[in-house]
C-alpha cells in the first residue's frame, strides 16, 4: 500500500480526509492495517474542541487491527508478527526504558495514539486510518483471530470494567457491586463483575433514556434501578436488608448525587470508586468525612485501563463466554468517522459502542 486514507481534525466538528505515505519500519517499530477502532466520550470531546489538540491529528485510540509490516526487535519485544491481530492502547511510552523494553507501563510516556499531531512524522498515530503506526513504545496485545475485529475494538471498555469494577474493588466470587451510570464503562462494570462471580449487581440510569442500556444490564444478570422512579440508594439497602453492597462504582458524567448514594450503599469495610469526571473545578457537597472514617470506607479514584485490565478484558472476548458483541451497536466507515462520534452520544440513536471501519 503506498499510501492510506485517514480522516484528520482540523478544527472543531470537523474531519478532512488526507492520505499519508506508509511508512517503511526499522528495527523496532511497526505498521498495523487498522480494522475497527471503538469511539468513547473523549473522541466526542476532541471532536467538538472540548480536549484542545496540538495541532491537527488522527483521531482514534481504540484500534485493532493486523501486523503489516514489524521489525525484529520489536517482534520479539511483542510477541508478534506479520499477520498477527492486535489491540493497541491508548498510551505510547518512551520506547528505551526498561518497563517499555518488557512491554510494561511507561514511568514517562510520551504521548498516546489518537493524539499526536500529523506533524510528527510519519502523522498515522490515530486509528481512524486505513494504516497506524506503531512506535517503539507502543503497546499492541495480541488477540486471536476468531474474535470479530469489532467485537474486539471493546478491549478499551471492557478493560475499563476490569480494572474499575474487578481490579480497584477486590470483587471476588460471592461479592456484591452497585455500578452507578449504564454508559458503555457502567455496562462493562457490570460484564467484569459477572464474569467474576459477583453474587449480585446492581445498575442504576433514566428509565426512559438508558432503556436501552438498562436491558443489556439485566441481560447480563444485573438488578437495574430506574432512577426517574426510585430512589436508589433506597432500593439497594432495602434489596440487601441494609447491609449494603461490597463495592460501588460510580461511572455517571457530571452529576454529583451519585457519589453520595455510591457512600451511602457500600457496606463497612466496603470500596467506593470515583470513574464519573464531573467538570473542572466541581466538588461534591455533603461528604461527612467521619462517617467515611467511622465506617472505614475505602475511596479509590480511577483513570485509564491497567494492564490487567487489558488482560482480563481480552481473555474475555477470546473465550466467547458472555455475548459482548451485543455491546456493538453502530458501525460507520472511516469517511463517516464524524457522524459515528456524533452517534455515541445521539439520544435518539440508542448507541452503546460505536465502531469505525476502515
Amino acid at each position: 500500500m503506498p499510501d492510506a486514507l485517514a480522516m484528520v481534525l482540523t478544527g472543531p466538528d470537523r474531519l478532512d480526509p488526507a492520505r499519508f505515505a506508509v511508512p517503511g519500519v526499522g528495527a523496532d517499530d511497526a505498521v498495523m492495517t487498522v480494522e475497527a477502532c471503538g469511539i468513547c466520550g473523549t473522541d466526542v470531546e476532541v471532536l467538538s474542541g472540548a480536549i484542545p489538540t496540538r495541532g491537527p491529528v488522527i483521531p482514534g485510540h481504540e484500534a485493532v487491527g493486523r501486523i503489516a509490516a514489524i521489525g525484529p526487535a520489536a517482534a520479539a519485544r511483542w510477541g508478534v508478527g506479520v499477520g498477527d491481530r492486535v489491540v493497541v492502547p491508548a498510551e505510547i511510552g518512551c520506547g528505551t526504558c526498561a518497563a517499555c523494553a518488557v512491554g510494561a507501563p511507561c514511568p514517562g510516556p510520551v504521548g498516546n495514539h489518537g493524539f499526536v499531531p500529523t506533524a510528527t512524522a510519519p502523522g498515522l498515530w490515530g486509528g481512524f486510518a486505513e494504516v497506524m503506526y506503531l512506535a517503539p513504545g507502543s503497546t499492541p496485545l495480541p488477540i486471536a483471530t476468531h474474535v470479530e475485529p469489532r467485537t474486539a475494538a471493546l478491549f478499551n471498555l471492557l478493560g475499563a470494567g476490569f480494572s474499575w469494577g474487578v481490579g480497584a474493588t477486590g470483587l471476588g466470587a460471592g461479592d456484591t457491586l452497585a455500578v452507578f451510570g449504564p454508559g458503555q464503562r457502567g455496562l462493562a462494570c457490570v460484564l467484569a463483575a459477572r464474569s467474576v462471580g459477583a453474587r449480585r449487581v446492581f445498575v442504576t440510569g433514566l428509565g426512559g433514556r438508558d432503556a436501552h442500556r438498562l436491558a443489556l444490564a439485566a441481560d447480563l444478570g444485573a438488578e437495574v434501578i430506574d432512577v426517574e422512579t426510585t430512589d436508589a440508594a433506597d432500593w439497594i439497602l432495602a434489596a440487601t436488608d441494609g447491609a449494603g453492597v461490597d463495592a460501588a462504582v460510580d461511572t455517571t458524567p457530571g452529576a454529583v448525587e451519585p457519589v453520595l448514594d455510591a457512600i451511602r450503599v457500600t457496606r463497612a469495610g466496603g470500596t467506593v470508586v470515583l470513574a464519573g469526571l464531573k467538570g473542572p473545578g466541581r466538588t461534591v457537597p455533603g461528604i461527612a468525612t467521619d462517617d467515611l472514617a467511622l465506617r472505614r470506607l475505602t475511596v479509590r479514584g480511577v483513570r485509564a485501563v491497567d494492564a490487567a485490565g487489558f488482560r482480563a478484558a481480552i481473555a474475555l472476548l477470546e473465550s466467547g463466554a458472555v455475548p459482548a458483541d451485543r455491546f456493538v451497536t453502530h458501525s460507520f466507515g472511516l469517511t463517516d468517522a464524524a457522524t459515528a462520534v456524533h452517534t455515541l452520544v445521539d439520544p435518539t440513536a440508542a448507541a452503546i459502542a460505536v465502531t469505525v471501519v476502515p
